[in-house]
């Protein structure tokens, strides 16, 4: 610790610490705000990879949504939409393609 002071008091390393291009990252910076339109990608398989080794050979034991969960944030517009209104919205969905895949009647036929 006392190492590191001695370099923030040394002149030449001075501009370091008001230096913005030095400063750690805000945590709510570090990950990419996504939409609604990419939520899926947290719960979907296609998007779930199980790892047993990693990059150098060791054996461990996680998945890829653990690193999609650091690497992204959902927007905070869409986190904000309560369970009620998503379930709404997917009975909408669902009854319009019921709509649509329902076959109207010849007129000849009763």
């Amino acid at each position: 610790m006392s190492s590191q002071q001695e370099i923030l008091n040394d002149g030449r390393f001075s501009l370091i610490t008001r230096d913005p291009r030095f400063w750690e990252m805000p945590e709510k910076e570090r990950k990419v705000k996504i939409d609604k339109r990419f939520r899926a990608m947290f719960h979907d398989k296609k998007f779930k990879l199980k790892y047993t080794v990693d990059k150098r050979g060791r054996p461990v034991n996680y998945t890829s949504t653990e690193n999609l969960r650091k690497l992204y944030a959902l927007s905070e517009s869409d986190s904000d939409l309560s369970e009620g209104e998503s379930k709404e919205h997917t009975e909408k969905k669902t009854k319009k393609i019921k709509q649509k895949k329902a076959k109207p009647k010849p007129k000849g036929e009763a």
